[in-house]
């Protein structure tokens, strides 16, 4: 019975993590990994498994964070390091969440141009939608329906295997890293910056306060964060898999411009049906959740450091600035992607490359509040501290100086 009990908790608990993840494996960590392997094969395919438990450990010290303090990311900076620095990281943050709500509103005007759909109905049609969920629905509502909307990513991992990649030329890939590269290492740094962003980290840590979870859920909250890191980076794998055994392989150092043009090099191999069917529910599913999730935190996070009401549980009427700042981020992405002046491919590679030179701020603010917002038991010391510190350093320097090198 006991056993019973503690299944029971760890399935109510699942969720934060879940929906997170999925949305990290959104439309610029798809068009991301899809011009990774149409360039360089299978050479960064290595480091999809190396981010994985990196990506663990530090939504790990974010769900601490949250269900000990039940207090926000941004809240806590502002308690322990003042305003000024609150300001300074939310700052970064918006800039990053600016950059991800354009590419996931254009990378699902890509799958609506895919069938003839302009991308300014496929804008209303969406931004719709996503206000229609958070202005009826509770955070439990939009958590089920984000995980639903993710799951539609897994379609990748069919595409990968019915790609049928040589395990040769894998292993080869594997082997001969070009690490000396300028345009290797930038895609290098764009990778690093598409698994670990700073709005998941600001997120997680607000959603398990909403969704009233606290201390007892942190083993849960562990299991959860832990499925939902192996998931999203098989699914960026899978990816990464489909476009080097089909693109990269007949067409070696293509770059890739849009949605359409990855459709068309993948259906010569997947068949027509199959190749725009398969990508353009695994392209909607990670759009949608993480248009979800980068426009919530963008409103959770300002109400942290500005003090205003900030959860799915009020009504509109009870926390309008709430509800406001998640409408306008939406109309606003909308309205510049239905514009049609954005490139995705260049868009999505030039905001995970930005994540990844922010990461010195947000990791260092990640460590540091782990290591002074947290009492006692649950303060991250000692030798796991100093692993933590290392591991989290090494992350933020490559991801930054990959990206400047890249650029220079």
């Amino acid at each position: 019975m006991k056993n019973k009990s503690a299944f029971l908790l760890s399935l109510a608990v699942i969720g934060p993590g879940l929906v997170v993840m999925f949305a990290d494996t959104d439309a610029g960590s798809v068009i991301l990994a899809a011009q990774s392997g149409a360039i360089w094969g299978y050479k960064l395919l290595a480091l999809q498994f190396i981010l994985m438990p990196i990506l663990f450990i530090a939504q790990e010290l974010t769900v601490r964070l949250g269900l000990v303090t039940q207090k926000g990311h941004g809240e806590l900076i502002r308690e322990k390091f003042g305003k000024a620095w609150a300001w300074f990281s939310i700052s970064t943050l918006l800039v990053s969440c600016v950059g991800a709500i354009i590419s996931e509103f254009s990378g699902m005007a890509g799958v609506g141009m895919m069938v003839g759909v302009p991308p300014w109905i496929t804008m209303i049609l969406v931004i719709g939608f996503l206000i229609t969920i958070a202005w009826t629905g509770s955070y439990l509502a939009i958590e089920r329906i984000a995980i639903c909307l993710g799951a539609f990513e897994l379609i990748f991992l069919v595409v990968a295997w019915m790609a049928h990649p040589s395990m040769q030329e894998i292993k080869e890939g594997l082997v001969n890293i070009p690490y000396q590269n300028t345009d290797f290492l930038y895609l290098t740094a764009g990778n690093i910056g598409a698994v670990i962003m700073p709005w998941m980290i600001f997120y997680q840590q607000s959603a398990v306060v909403d969704k009233k979870l606290n201390i007892k859920h942190l083993r849960a909250a562990r299991i959860d964060t832990a499925i939902g890191a192996v998931i999203t980076q098989l699914v960026v794998a899978a990816v990464l898999i489909t476009t080097a055994a089909t693109i990269g392989k007949t067409n070696p150092n293509m770059p890739l411009n849009t949605v359409h043009q990855i459709t068309d090099a993948l259906t010569p191999f997947l068949g027509s049906t199959a190749g725009k069917l398969f990508f353009a529910m695994g392209m909607m599913g990670a759009s949608l959740v993480a248009a979800i999730v980068v426009s919530l935190t963008a409103a959770w996070s300002l109400g942290e450091v500005t003090g205003y009401k900030r959860s799915l549980e009020h009504k509109v009427h009870e926390a309008p600035w709430f509800y406001s700042i998640y409408t306008l981020s939406l109309i606003a992405g909308g309205a510049i992607v239905a514009s049609g002046v954005i490139n995705l491919v260049n868009l999505s590679v030039g905001v995970e490359v930005m994540n990844a030179m922010l990461l010195p701020i947000v990791l260092g603010f990640l460590f540091l509040l782990a290591r002074k917002a947290l009492p006692q038991e649950f303060k991250l010391s000692g030798k796991y501290a100093c692993f933590v510190g290392v591991v989290l350093g090494v992350t933020a320097v490559f991801g930054l100086m990959g990206g400047i090198l890249g650029i220079l």
